[in-house]
């Protein structure tokens, strides 16, 4: 049996955009092509903004959940 290693988590909690796309997009230039990263907001706007962000920077946005004022962001690079 294979195990996967963990996603890195970046918690951007307390961060309002657009700084938190600019420490989001800091962390995806250090992922190598096909890695993925965990994004864990509390701010609604930087979870509207992030994945458009994200998808026009050329990356897939693999999920977007959000729960009790909480979004967590999946980003493939």
């Amino acid at each position: 049996m294979s195990v996967e290693p963990a996603r890195p988590v970046l918690d951007l909690r307390g961060v309002k955009c657009p700084l938190s796309w600019a420490k989001a997009k800091l962390a995806l230039e250090t992922l190598a092509c096909g890695e993925e990263i965990d994004l864990v907001l509390d701010d609604a706007q930087g979870a509207r903004d992030i994945p458009r962000a994200a998808e026009a920077a050329g990356h897939h946005v693999v999920r977007a959940s959000e729960e009790g004022g909480l979004w967590r962001i999946t980003i493939e690079v």
